[in-house]
């Protein structure tokens, strides 16, 4: 007779067959799980959607290489510059900073970038009068310029000489970059840039404050089409000789595109651009908005200051509506904007209208530079310095004694 033990649905056998079913269920999703652990680990943060939803990704071996292009002086970077190190340099920590600034009273605030994770290049320098040539004063207008013609052309030589400060850091080191982010010193980032925005073969630019021509606040593009962007001085002859004549800072940088047949785009970007300048409030057709630091956002290189808001909700749009948008207009719909009235000096207690909208981290960093002593100072510029592989600039005590004074 048959073993009748053989068929009992609780043999041993139909047990240890059981168990192994269950152990193989257990193993699988945990081994998958582990996977994927030790993969976040081995990436490099926000890389590897970057290049998500385009035809020509980078495999994860190879994560692409940035050049972070910071121009323009220090006025309010204790405000601004925290902000950049937050929500560009460390969310692209394989980043490498490159800084063009003029030395003036303000530039010891730059220190703080003690805190950027990669820095490759700094040239900090004493401006001069940049000679202009027919060409320049064909194309180029001083009409609504500060200072002039003479004023685009430091600005300019700010955008243009980062670049040759990239490219001689290329050649030193055998390689070029899959991108380069353009931004300004006064820039104050309130979200971070998200990797959604590097798009191969096409130029970012942000939308509103065009100007006539494109908002020239902030620019991302890979290597090629960042060349002719950041070609500021070099270009104009070509623009001369296109019969381009008149033209502003943004009609110039259009032109640049176009001439060259850079693709472009325009997307909205998460900062402003903070501004000491007073403008009349409401701002008529060819007015200047500033926008409060506290807006919604995304601001998209507006004018802002802190303040408390003179006009939100339903007072923005009827005067959005009369700018014309061709010139100074921004984004406003969805309630993404509140307007300060800048006729008149930041008012009092702004330091703890800034501290509310930028948080603990960016609080403490403005705090720690208002807060430095020269030899503090010092230190932190040596510390830079250490970790730098190009540095043109004066001591550090130079630079720290034009703003700060030993106590």
């Amino acid at each position: 007779m048959k073993n009748p033990i053989k068929f009992l649905p609780h043999s041993p056998r139909r047990l240890l067959a059981l168990d192994w079913r269950i152990l193989l269920l257990i193993l699988f999703p945990l081994t998958f799980l582990i996977y994927l652990s030790l993969s976040s680990t081995t990436s490099v943060s926000g890389f590897k959607s970057i290049f998500a939803n385009t035809h020509n990704p980078i495999p994860p071996a190879h994560p692409p290489r940035i050049a972070v292009c910071l121009v323009g002086g220090a006025r309010r970077f204790e405000l601004t510059g925290p902000s950049i190190v937050e929500r560009i340099l460390r969310v692209y920590g394989n980043s490498d900073l490159f800084l063009h600034s003029p030395l003036d009273s303000n530039a010891y605030k730059l220190s703080l970038l003690k805190e950027a994770p990669r820095i490759a290049a700094v040239k900090i320098f004493v401006p001069g009068t940049i000679p202009v040539t027919e060409a320049q004063s064909r194309v180029l207008t001083a009409q609504n310029s500060p200072n002039g013609v003479q004023g685009l052309l430091q600005y300019f030589n700010l955008v243009e000489g980062c670049l040759a400060m990239i490219k001689e850091h290329q050649e030193k080191n055998n390689f070029t970059y899959d991108w380069i982010i353009r931004t300004r010193v006064d820039g104050y980032w309130s979200a971070p840039l998200g990797p959604e925005n590097f798009v191969p073969g096409q130029y970012l630019v942000p939308p509103g404050s065009s100007y006539g021509g494109l908002n020239d606040r902030f620019g991302l593009g890979d290597f090629n089409t960042s060349v002719v962007a950041l070609s500021r001085l070099s270009l104009v002859p070509q623009l001369d000789s296109a019969g381009l004549t008149q033209l502003n800072s943004e009609r110039a940088f259009k032109a640049q595109l176009v001439t060259q047949k850079v693709q472009y785009t325009t997307k909205p970007l998460p900062f402003c651009v903070v501004t000491d300048r007073r403008y009349a409030f409401p701002p008529a057709r060819f007015g200047v908005p500033v926008a409060s630091l506290s807006s919604p956002g995304p601001l998209s290189g507006a004018k802002c200051r802190p303040c408390r808001p003179a006009c939100s909700g339903s007072c923005v749009g009827p005067i959005m509506n009369g700018l014309a948008k061709w010139w100074s207009w921004t984004e406003w719909a969805n309630n993404t904007l509140e307007l300060c009235d800048a006729h008149d000096e930041w008012e009092n207690k702004w330091e703890e209208l800034f501290d509310n909208v930028a948080g603990f981290n960016l609080t403490s960093m403005r705090k720690n530079v208002w807060a430095l002593e020269m030899d503090q100072c010092v230190n932190w510029f040596e510390e830079m310095r250490r970790r730098t592989a190009q540095w043109i600039a004066p001591q550090a005590r130079e630079i720290c004694g034009l703003g700060l004074r030993p106590k």
